[in-house]
């Protein structure tokens, strides 16, 4: 069963009756690891999204919601499941090949931040480390509920362990995943530095409303990790827009205005010692691997990708795999 696996409208239909029983009309949003949709009913949006069992088991997805639920029960705003009409908060569709496990959540309030808005928000990045400061006090309280499952550990990230993606040519960016896992590996885990993370927060996976108040959403990706891995991931999709040797400078000023202010809004939840401050040019160079990893998902044999007619992309990859080869960050304002 591949990503989409058997998919069609029948089983969207089957999966919109178990959670709603009026006719409604849904719009495909897309997705990664998943198939996800929208639609609107009594004036109210919610976002669909079906996770075919060769990217998680229906005992992941239910990790992930006990997480999202603990973490609403405290007071952060997330986009929380809604029972189906089976009062259950996963229902799964059983295939031939394997079985699509289906969620409702309720559609995120507000807006977007996106490119280039978000270069310039300082008052977004405070608000952003106060979120994930919290985030992160809370994980170290939380236990899941009897009969859930433990997310995985990072190491299990669906990107490295499925790192064929890449073409057979390149050994040496192979030969750096795993020195830099390895590395990685070796760092030490306390209850203060390490326990369960977002994983995966960028301007996609938010919404801000007009009183600015953050929703966070699609916790797919949640793990266990150092802290510092969930404040790497934001830094780094705020500075791989600036490609270049000429986009070093604005790598460098972008990545010192964003830890200014998040750390102002992150220190007022969480305490994390300095130390892991300097390990972040190691995070980056993880999620710098794992989004190229990913970039070759659905590649047609042109490592270059020059059949695209995005230059950006065929810009960063060039340069990633460049960095990714010679092990560094595509930022690095921490020295060493």
């Amino acid at each position: 069963m591949n990503r989409t696996g058997s998919f069609n409208n029948e089983i969207l239909k089957n999966a919109v009756r178990l959670f709603n029983t009026s006719s409604i009309q849904t719009s495909y949003l897309g997705g990664s690891q998943n198939i996800v949709y929208e639609y609107q009913q009594g004036g109210e949006s919610y976002i669909l999204r079906l996770t075919p069992s060769c990217n998680r088991t229906v005992s992941l997805v239910q990790s992930e919601l006990d997480w999202i639920r603990f973490l609403a029960n405290e007071g952060i705003s997330v986009s929380e499941p809604i029972l189906s009409k089976n009062d259950q908060f996963t229902e799964v569709i059983q295939l031939p090949d394997g079985y699509y496990t289906c969620v409702l959540f309720e559609k995120a309030q507000g807006r977007k931040v996106g490119y280039p808005e978000c270069l310039q928000d300082n008052n977004l990045y405070e608000q952003l480390g106060r979120l994930t400061g919290k985030l992160h006090a809370l994980s170290q309280t939380y236990i899941p509920q009897d009969g859930i499952v433990k997310r995985h550990d990072w190491s299990q990230n669906w990107f490295l362990q499925n790192i064929d993606l890449l073409p057979e040519s390149q050994v040496s960016v192979r030969k750096s995943c795993y020195s830099l896992v390895n590395t990685i590996k070796s760092l030490k885990k306390d209850k203060n530095s390490y326990g369960l993370i977002h994983g995966d927060i960028n301007i996609g996976n938010y919404r801000v409303d007009e009183q600015r108040r953050i929703t966070l959403f699609d916790f797919d990706e949640a793990q266990y990790s150092w802290f510092v891995e969930d404040i790497a991931i934001q830094l780094y999709y705020l500075v791989y827009v600036f490609g270049g040797e000429d986009g070093k400078g604005y790598r460098e000023e972008q990545a010192q205005r964003f830890m200014n202010h998040f750390m102002q809004g992150y220190t007022l939840e969480h305490s994390l010692d300095e130390c892991w401050l300097k390990q972040i040019p190691l995070f980056l160079r993880l999620r710098e691997l794992i989004v190229y990893i990913g970039s070759f998902r659905n590649w047609d044999g042109d490592e270059t990708f020059s059949s695209s007619d995005n230059q950006w992309l065929k810009d960063w990859i060039a340069e990633s795999k460049w960095r990714i080869e010679n092990e560094i960050p595509v930022v690095n304002i921490w020295g060493g």
